[in-house]
């Protein structure tokens, strides 16, 4: 029988550095790891609005991009209203993206924006709704970008 895991913070593709106080979840089993299982496959074993935060360092970045939506409603699903999902990533095209040769989903400022049900790009795809919070997303000097989003749950448009 697989453990229920309800109220936790979630470390996506932690690998072996997991998060403190995190569950892990990550296609490889590692012995820092909690959950494996595949990013890519939905639905992931956890109830629904089950996680109260998301931690997702390094990670979008790997995944194909013809999953990023699917992957996206599935975190959405797994979070509580109004949880957050945070993102730390290489930028776009920068250096640390380019250098990795398992690196295929870049990412810029606007690409949040087609999740975001405020957005005008939103109205392209339609997920589930998010909203970026104030002041991200964020590029660093290091070539870095981080995201701050929240899953929303009621958006009357």
């Amino acid at each position: 029988m697989s453990k229920v895991y309800k109220g936790i913070m979630l470390d996506l593709g932690c690998g072996a550095n997991k998060q403190q106080n995190f569950v892990g979840i990550d296609k490889r089993a590692l012995p820092e790891v909690d959950i494996v299982h595949d990013l890519e496959e939905f639905p992931y074993p956890l109830d629904d609005e089950s996680v109260l935060t998301i931690v997702a360092s390094h990670i979008i970045e790997h995944i194909k991009p013809w999953k990023f939506i699917s992957l996206m409603d599935e975190l959405w699903r797994i979070l509580i209203p109004n949880g957050q999902l945070a993102i730390g990533m290489p930028y776009g095209v920068s250096f640390g993206y380019v250098q990795d040769p398992t690196h295929c989903n870049p990412c810029n400022e606007a690409t949040w924006r087609y999740f975001d049900h405020r957005a005008d790009l939103y109205r392209i795809y339609k997920p589930k709704p998010w909203e970026i919070e104030k002041g991200f997303p964020a590029w660093q000097a290091n070539g870095n970008m981080e995201v701050l989003m929240r899953k929303v749950v009621d958006n009357a448009e």
